[in-house]
């Protein structure tokens, strides 16, 4: 409806400037040209200052967007890089030394790039000391590599876990900081006077745009013969104007609509694809998980069946040594020499003990396979009855190395208050998963708070996760995981499970972690989740889950 009343009026208007020749009384030939160069000259400044406002819009996308792309690339491989090594020394997989050695020249082009559009940037004081700290950083990067290749993987996880490596490290994060703040204030200052030029180029249109309408509004006043046609076309004018803008700012009204439908949708699509991606990197840690301890527990179960058979058969050769010893009290003086070299009282005590030792060690081994197989549980990727206990005991398994005591960490203390719980019907890779998020969390904020404390706070109250297990209504059971630690402001805890949101440095947290929680546990399994916290007491999260789906 409205287009049609455009159209209209868009023809009543070309109507009337089709008769106005015919109106024309008077032709003053010389204002029209006299205004018409005026129209020329105002036009040749305003376009000089639209095109260099044009230029330096085009060098902003060109160099300084490219810039601040470089940066953030700088820093992703820079991560790469740090991942791989860390990798290579918990695994001893040449894999991860090779995927080193292909991102490190990626990175030095990166930087050389970015070099030749920046120099600026890379020739400050923070900029040498980035440098001697990236340098120091590959050096020991190298290192470790080279005590890898040389079996000695502990050291080179002590070497990459060492407080030097860690303040290279944040040094080296520090100036690449603050060679973005560089960058980033460059492109601000590029921006501001891109709007600089485009103020004046606005500026002097409508100064433009004034001075003609004064010209021409005398070429009208000399027009005597134009003047009822004007009055005609004019109203004509002003309302099909008034018509256009109300149908524009209809129009307009109706594309916020839409521009802020598709900006949700988009948001959500963002997050739904992080989240996929997150999903899948748990699937593959699962599969890897799942394939290592395959891997582990075939020859494991070669040495623990054979180990039963090696103290049957160490038994009767020592009983038949003794058996010698008795009725051959006097050996020929060769044997003799030999029982005493090897000390076969020794020997006989020693044996025993070795072999104990090697079967308390397959048995380990094989606990450690089994909870690392439980906590991937591939084969359980739809719903089925499991106990829960099995999937939090299989989660402390993997995270035992981060609760034992270190240089930087002391102890944590575990306690566990499990309830009578019966087989509960739930996506058990899932819930191992919250159970992993969770108790991870713990885990740092006991850390944090071993760097909040004194030596003798730590001793008063020592760090401890609280694990309690209980059925409600024979509905639903619930699982209290406590700690600690410093606890959580109000302000952190209202946002602890919104997507992307972490108060953990930059490459140390996604934020996505509580958020995937949140989801598995609320819309996977249709429970509840909730985070008590009291600063300076602890921290304690309530994961509700029904015993049955409920649909």
């Amino acid at each position: 409806m409205i287009k049609n009343k455009f159209k209209v009026y868009q023809s009543k208007i070309q109507y009337w400037l089709k008769n106005l020749p015919d109106q024309l009384t008077l032709r003053p030939s010389q204002v029209v040209t006299a205004s018409v160069f005026l129209t020329l000259f105002l036009f040749i400044p305003q376009a000089w200052i639209s095109w260099h406002a044009y230029l330096n819009f085009n060098g902003i996308i060109k160099y300084e967007l490219k810039l601040q792309s470089l940066s953030d690339r700088i820093t992703y491989l820079d991560e790469v890089l740090t991942m791989s090594a860390r990798m290579n020394a918990a695994t001893g997989n040449p894999i991860w030394e090779k995927r080193y050695k292909l991102f490190e020249p990626q990175l030095d082009a990166v930087i050389k790039e970015s070099i030749k559009l920046a120099p600026q940037a890379y020739n400050t004081e923070d900029a040498k000391k980035t440098d001697i700290a990236n340098q120091k950083l590959v050096a020991m990067e190298s290192e470790s590599f080279a005590l890898v290749k040389k079996g000695q993987n502990q050291l080179a996880q002590a070497l990459l876990s060492s407080p030097e490596y860690e303040i290279q490290k944040q040094r080296y994060a520090a100036g690449v900081a603050s060679r973005n703040r560089v960058i980033s204030l460059q492109l601000q200052r590029k921006i501001v006077e891109y709007r600089q030029e485009l103020f004046w180029s606005i500026f002097v249109s409508l100064v433009s745009l004034l001075m003609l309408i004064i010209a021409w509004m005398l070429v009208l006043k000399l027009l005597q013969g134009y003047i009822k046609a004007k009055k005609i076309a004019q109203n004509a004018l002003e309302k099909n104007n008034q018509d256009l803008e109300n149908w524009v700012e209809k129009r307009t009204q109706e594309l916020r609509e839409k521009n802020t439908e598709l900006e949700k949708t988009l948001q959500e699509l963002q997050q739904t694809q992080i989240q996929l991606i997150q999903t899948e990197k748990m699937s593959s840690l699962g599969q890897m998980i799942a394939g290592i301890a395959h891997e582990i527990n075939n020859p494991v179960n070669f040495i623990y069946g054979n180990i039963s058979y090696t103290q049957k058969y160490s038994r009767e050769l020592i009983k038949l040594v003794e058996l010698y010893q008795q009725h051959y009290s006097d050996p020929p003086p060769i044997i003799a020499e030999e029982i005493k070299a090897i000390d076969v009282d020794f020997l006989n005590q020693d044996f025993t003990k070795l072999l104990k030792s090697m079967q308390i060690g397959a048995e380990r081994i094989k606990g450690i396979v089994e909870s690392l197989r439980n906590f991937s549980r591939l084969d359980e990727a739809e719903m089925k009855k499991v106990d829960i206990h099995e999937g939090i005991d299989s989660t402390l398994m993997i995270l035992s190395h981060r609760l034992k005591e270190t240089d930087k960490n002391p102890a944590i203390s575990l306690i566990k208050e499990y309830g009578s719980l019966p087989l509960v019907e739930c996506y058990p890779s899932q819930l191992n998963q919250v159970f992993m998020n969770i108790l991870a969390n713990a885990i740092d904020a006991l850390s944090d708070r071993y760097l909040h404390c004194t030596p003798d706070e730590i001793r008063n109250n020592p760090n401890c996760i609280r694990i309690v297990t209980e059925v409600i209504d024979n509905t639903s059971i619930l699982v209290r995981i406590s700690d600690n630690g410093l606890g959580i402001p109000e302000e952190i805890r209202s946002k602890l499970f919104d997507p992307f949101f972490t108060t953990k440095p930059v490459g140390k947290g996604t934020g996505l972690g509580l958020s995937i929680t949140y989801k598995i546990v609320v819309d996977k399994h249709h429970g509840k989740l909730s985070c008590k916290s009291k600063l300076r007491e602890g921290t304690e999260f309530i994961i509700e889950i029904p015993i049955k789906p409920s649909c």
